[in-house]
């Protein structure tokens, strides 16, 4: 029987023949299957691709509970249930922290791993504050169109990039207005901020927004301790959704590491 908790998933096998692990794509914090959805077409004429929303995210299940070894717990679940032998994990954000959890708990399914623009480090508040208040406004205000969901999101968040980050997900059939679960993300925040070191040989590559404040150069001691193999590539003039800004960059970077030996 399928599991009841199963991720919403999108499964495209490659239009060639293949024999190479699948590439399983996970993104960040309050997004979905789509965001990666650019870096995951590039390459799907060679591999089979796996997109998935995380939990209390886009069509996936809710629950009040979301850490790092329930969200890893998740993904293997849902990569038994389609038989893979092999994947290499592409996440990004909580994606990326998502995938360095379930590589630690089951390095045998784990061909190789991509983190973009995330270390293996709590963060504490890492400055979402404005974001929640912004979201909630919206839940509060019940808009029935985007532009009023857009105008209540000026009034908190200042960065009209994040602004038009929360407006993919704004759905005003939807409980809380979002395609995510709001009030558990608001709830476990802390979790998710958090992290408990762990140690990895899988083969890793760190992609870094040159802008971003998520990886800094002083983090590469705590990084090589428990990615021992890890290697990295900055992308300059870029921030966080370094995807997002330079696919095209993004795309050479994994290109090459999965093509290296």
């Amino acid at each position: 029987m399928p599991n009841p908790q199963l991720l919403n998933f999108q499964f495209h096998q490659a239009k060639q023949t293949i024999t190479q692990p699948t590439l399983v794509f996970i993104h960040g914090l309050f997004g979905d299957m789509n965001n990666l959805g650019v870096i995951a077409r590039a390459f799907s004429e060679h591999y089979d691709i796996l997109r998935v929303d995380l939990r209390n995210h886009g069509q996936s299940f809710r629950s009040e509970l979301m850490d790092y070894t329930l969200m890893a717990e998740d993904l293997f679940s849902l990569i038994q249930h389609l038989n893979l032998a092999k994947v290499i994990l592409i996440g990004h954000s909580m994606g990326g922290k998502t995938a360095m959890k379930l590589t630690a708990l089951h390095p045998e399914i784990i061909e190789k791993l991509i983190v973009i623009d995330i270390a293996p480090l709590p963060y504490g508040n890492q400055g979402h504050q404005d974001v929640f208040q912004g979201l909630f406004a919206v839940k509060n205000a019940a808009p029935q169109t985007r532009q009023q969901a857009k105008s209540i999101l000026e009034e908190h968040i200042g960065d009209p990039a994040v602004i038009q980050f929360m407006l993919k997900s704004f759905e005003p059939t939807s409980a809380e207005f979002f395609r995510f679960h709001l009030s558990a993300l608001f709830n476990q925040y802390p979790h998710l901020m958090d992290w408990q070191n762990v140690q990895v040989e899988t083969p890793t590559l760190f992609i870094r927004g040159g802008n971003s404040s998520y990886i800094k150069p002083e983090n590469t001691e705590a990084i090589l301790a428990q990615f021992p193999h890890a290697t990295s590539f900055t992308i300059n003039g870029c921030g966080h959704w370094v995807h997002a800004e330079k696919p095209d960059f993004v795309i050479r970077a994994i290109h090459r590491f999965l093509n290296k030996n």
